[in-house]
């Protein structure tokens, strides 16, 4: 299947290079340039693309209305493209996977030319995940929120991870966690810069408190700790607590932070206290991480094909023996709750 893409940018020089990289793909189709919203609306009409890029920054109508406008009239797998790593730009950029968006790019700040071409690889994954995903309109969530969780102790753990569409599936899960809901940590691959305003978002909405995690904080329970854009975050005992370690190695699994590290980490410190969570994503990171903590008496869910934006980790995950629950994202949160208060009754699960 060849993928038609249609570019819509300000920058013709952008323009340029994202044609060029596009039709350089053997797979790929350049169905279009668009400068701005106006001809961009008029190509999609005509070539009906199966994957678009759009600049977030752009005269006459930004981003973010054209993508809003295009979601409710012609859902299309959207990749966009964003100017700058600054809170404003994160905050854009998180808005636009709320209203629909698959995934984004960021340009790099200085040599355009060649920084778009170190980038080629990066933006062709990200356009063949986009054609292969599913696109969700974005919808005000009916799923309530649980509003009590009964369990004993403090030791008990969740663990989620996440990639491409994970954005919105953990916003969605942890608003259905009770204010008093076990210690949650998250592992989202985000870039650096990013984490601290997803964090923020996620705390406007949710019964728990949601942070991005700095190191060294003890795992308390109504609590929960995002992984840093550019640090793996690891759970270690220390006395009767569990803290948070981060630190700075090579990627894992291709990313970092990585899943897989905090799910090993797991194990090792926690082990059966623990619950892990592997939502949509591309790839395979945590599926393995998963597994080991499967092996090692942890309960464990992964969402379901038909409520993954990109059934990619959980599905590997899956295939390896490692989920004891397949669930939807709608059930995820109710069912990881009923999971804790029967872990804590002493029932057979």
């Amino acid at each position: 299947m060849t993928i038609k893409v249609l570019v819509v940018d300000d920058s013709a020089l952008i323009r340029q290079i994202l044609s060029e990289i596009i039709k350089s793909e053997p797979d790929m189709a350049l169905v279009g340039a668009a400068p701005d919203a106006f001809v961009a609306k008029k190509l999609v009409l005509e070539k009906s693309p199966d994957v678009i890029t759009l600049d977030i920054e752009m005269p006459k109508v930004d981003g973010l209305r054209f993508l809003e406008v295009l979601m409710n009239a012609r859902p299309t797998p959207v990749v966009m493209l964003i100017s700058t790593l600054t809170e404003k730009g994160a905050d854009a950029t998180l808005r636009s996977l709320e209203l629909g968006a698959i995934d984004f790019v960021a340009k790099p700040k200085i040599g355009v030319a060649q920084g778009m071409a170190d980038y080629h690889q990066l933006i062709v994954e990200k356009i063949r995940t986009a054609a292969r995903s599913k696109v969700k309109k974005s919808t005000p969530s009916k799923v309530s929120a649980v509003s009590k969780v009964n369990y004993s102790g403090t030791e008990k753990i969740i663990a989620i991870g996440a990639s491409t569409g994970g954005t919105e599936a953990i916003k969605e899960m942890l608003r259905t966690f009770p204010a008093n809901a076990p210690a949650t940590v998250i592992t989202q691959h985000m870039p650096a810069g990013f984490t601290s305003t997803y964090a923020k978002r996620l705390d406007a909405v949710c019964q728990m408190q949601v942070k991005e995690a700095k190191g060294g904080e003890r795992l308390l329970p109504g609590q929960a700790y995002l992984a840093p854009g550019d640090k793996h975050m690891e759970i270690e005992r220390s006395g009767a607590d569990y803290r948070i370690r981060l630190t700075d190695g090579a990627r894992v699994s291709g990313h970092k932070p990585s899943v897989d590290v905090l799910f090993n980490s797991i194990c090792k410190s926690a082990g059966s206290n623990a619950l892990g969570v592997l939502l949509t994503g591309m790839g395979s990171d945590g599926a393995s991480g998963l597994h080991e903590m499967f092996n090692a008496g942890c309960e464990t869910f992964c969402q379901d094909e038909a409520s993954c934006i990109v059934f990619g980790m959980p599905k590997v995950a899956i295939e390896k023996g490692a989920a004891k629950r397949v669930v939807s994202l709608d059930d995820m949160g109710r069912s990881v709750m009923q999971t804790v208060e029967k872990l804590s009754a002493g029932s057979r699960l």
